[in-house]
């Protein structure tokens, strides 16, 4: 018995989108097709290009936390603690419950692609106009990618393995693959993991449209939005949360836990190609795909449904539906595929958690998210993208990618529970 492979199960979600507050809002959403992209209301667009983005709706941070301690976070860290106090509470994780021993065991790592850009916005408008001696005491924790991690693991007393990766875009399914590996190693019985972005601001607007990556559709926003569409012009960003409770299945069991899923592979890998833009022939998206289901011991031919990285970019949407066709091959067509940042905008390092989760709840309820907004075909991505409304089928094998600047690539594996 002490030789048996670890086996690692997902016991909690959480999520915090803009197409919903909940995890079950976020599956309502996304099965009506909705669009969560509408003119920005948290600044003055007048000086950016692109003058909307997927914010957060009715998103009131003191109906969850305490004042004192919200003004001592950075949004990306208030998102975070939300949701996995959700995820925590899903999964009936009670740390009053929980031995000492058991205490080590479970950890936090939860990280965020940019962290606290609105409080180094606001603390570099102090300093400018105010001088070094005004800025903040509180300034370089709220700013610091991994102080959610730290957060998450105070408010529960988790002293298990606790930091974050940053790895872009891919940093919400990176933090999972390595929150998966270290129960699989047996460092932790218990992670809470995901990814937390809030960069909706003159810094993370501006920033983006300088590179050129974001979608400038103003006249119409809610269809911006739009992966594999032959018009697409540049991803819209997204803020939010998503959290997830990975859990050895023995420990699970002991506790009656409920069981979405099972976490069976995971794959990572870099393009080596360029800072910005993904590799022309989705290279390093092969290999992490490949990875992924060689871990998880299947033939590609029993991958079901993909949540693609999909951001609405002419060349990455290309890039991506070209390695699928390389991993796959005849059963790239056979797949249902679907890009969910259609509905949530891109989450940047929130992006893979919550496509996980979407994804977790495609294997659970054998139904697959739409891509929305496609009107124009593009020659040039010809596969089955679950276009426009959902789809009734059978998923037992499902895979999530999440793709990032600086060429990171990662994916993984999730199965359908069987004891």
């Amino acid at each position: 018995m002490a030789n048996r492979e670890r086996r690692v199960v997902v016991t909690g979600l959480g999520a915090l989108t803009p197409i919903g507050l909940t995890v079950n809002e976020f599956w309502n959403g996304m099965m009506e097709s909705k669009s969560g992209s509408a003119m920005i209301k948290q600044f003055d667009t007048s000086k950016v290009e692109t003058k909307f983005a997927c914010e957060l709706k009715g998103f009131d941070v003191g109906n969850f936390l305490d004042r004192k301690t919200a003004r001592r976070l950075d949004p990306f860290a208030q998102y975070a603690l939300v949701a996995a106090k959700q995820a925590v509470d899903d999964s009936n994780l009670n740390p009053e419950s929980l031995s000492e021993e058991e205490k080590n065991k479970t950890g936090v790592i939860f990280g965020s692609g940019i962290g606290g850009i609105q409080t180094f916005y606001d603390q570099a408008v102090i300093n400018r106009e105010q001088g070094p001696g005004r800025i903040s005491p509180f300034f370089i924790p709220m700013l610091i990618p991994d102080i959610a991690a730290g957060h998450i693991s105070m408010q529960y007393g988790f002293r298990g393995p606790n930091y974050c990766t940053v790895s872009a875009c891919a940093t919400g399914n990176n933090n999972m693959i390595d929150s998966y590996l270290l129960i699989k190693s047996g460092m932790a019985d218990v992670m809470v993991t995901g990814g937390s972005e809030a960069s909706i601001n003159e810094l993370g607007i501006g920033g983006f449209n300088a590179n050129r990556a974001l979608s400038t559709r103003n006249d119409s926003p809610e269809t911006a939005s739009r992966p594999f569409d032959a018009t697409r012009d540049g991803f819209v960003m997204g803020e939010g949360s998503g959290a997830l409770i990975l859990e050895e299945l023995d420990h699970a069991l002991k506790r009656n836990a409920k069981i979405y899923c099972e976490i069976v592979g995971a794959g990572l890998s870099a393009d080596a190609h360029h800072i910005t833009a993904p590799h022309p022939e989705g290279t390093g998206a092969v290999l992490s795909m490949e990875m992924a289901i060689k871990q998880a011991n299947i033939n590609p031919t029993e991958i079901d449904y993909v949540n693609m990285h999909g951001t609405s970019t002419p060349l990455g949407d290309i890039g991506e539906t070209k390695a699928l066709k390389k991993v796959f091959g005849d059963h790239a067509y056979k797949m249902n595929l679907s890009s969910t940042k259609s509905m949530t905008g891109h989450l940047l390092g929130a992006a893979g958690a919550v496509e996980a989760i979407a994804s977790i709840l495609a294997v659970v309820n054998d139904r697959i998210p739409p891509t929305i907004n496609f009107v124009n075909p593009d020659p040039e991505c010809d596969l089955n993208y679950t276009f426009n409304k959902p789809q009734d089928r059978i998923v037992n094998y499902a895979l999530s990618n999440a793709f990032g600047f600086g060429g990171h690539n990662t994916s993984v594996v999730i199965k359908k529970f069987v004891q």
